[in-house]
């Protein structure tokens, strides 16, 4: 009988699959208020996060959010309605922010808290105004959004977290656990047959077509699973 897949060992939910969220700071999303103010309190690191997070001091409570490139201990930041108070690590809907202008953590649907551009270093930039919003991401897609959809203005602090290098494997593997992925990945041809059903062979080839049915069984499913196209030129 072969050994269990990763994706299958991974189903189980054993403790080396699952992500220490007891040491995270919680769901990072703006709180539901308008025009008003607030004061960093404190700039924390996230192990489940790559960008570090501000807790804001508000009238009543507090909140936490993806700290802005160069915010600091001690400054004061705006949750606005409108343009006016265009300045870093303020938070405003993107119909109200002038073309050009770097944004992070943006909302996909108004109210969601924030999905987009949300790691280290990473900014967008509002690209054109009308019925939505055209917003040009990290990646180069271009994306249109409601304009009611809010966003931090500046770009998420953090960024040159790769210039330093991790050195040796334990600190990769150390780096990875924190949000629960799986280092090393073996690759399935470099495995015995046992092992995954691309291992084997007199060298390190799939042997088979790679594509498999959606209706595969669990120890099938590995490679371009329902693959309509696999990217190979004919």
């Amino acid at each position: 009988m072969g050994k269990k897949l990763g994706q299958q060992r991974r189903g189980k939910g054993k403790p080396r699959y699952k992500s220490p969220s007891h040491r995270h700071k919680g769901k990072i999303r703006y709180p539901s208020i308008s025009n008003e103010k607030g004061t960093v309190k404190e700039i924390v690191h996230d192990p489940g996060k790559t960008a570090p997070i501000a807790i804001i001091v508000l009238e009543k409570g507090k909140s936490s959010i993806i700290a802005s490139e160069g915010l600091k201990v001690g400054d004061e930041i705006e949750f606005a309605d409108d343009g006016k108070k265009i300045g870093r690590g303020n938070i405003l809907p993107i119909g109200s922010i002038p073309e050009g202008i770097s944004i992070y953590n943006i909302e996909v649907r108004p109210g969601d808290g924030g999905k987009l551009a949300r790691s280290a270093g990473n900014g967008a930039a509002i690209i054109s105004h009308g019925e939505k919003t055209l917003i040009k991401l990290p990646s180069g897609k271009e994306k249109e959004l409601d304009p009611s959809c809010r966003a931090t203005i500046g770009i998420a602090a953090g960024g040159g977290r790769k210039e330093k290098p991790l050195l040796k494997a334990g600190k990769k593997y150390h780096s990875l656990r924190s949000t629960g992925k799986r280092y090393p990945v073996v690759r399935g041809v470099a495995m015995n047959p046992v092992a995954h059903p691309h291992g084997g062979g007199g060298h390190q080839h799939v042997g088979k077509p790679s594509s498999v049915s959606k209706n595969a069984p669990p120890g099938r499913k590995v490679g371009n699973i329902k693959a309509k196209k696999t990217g190979k030129s004919k």
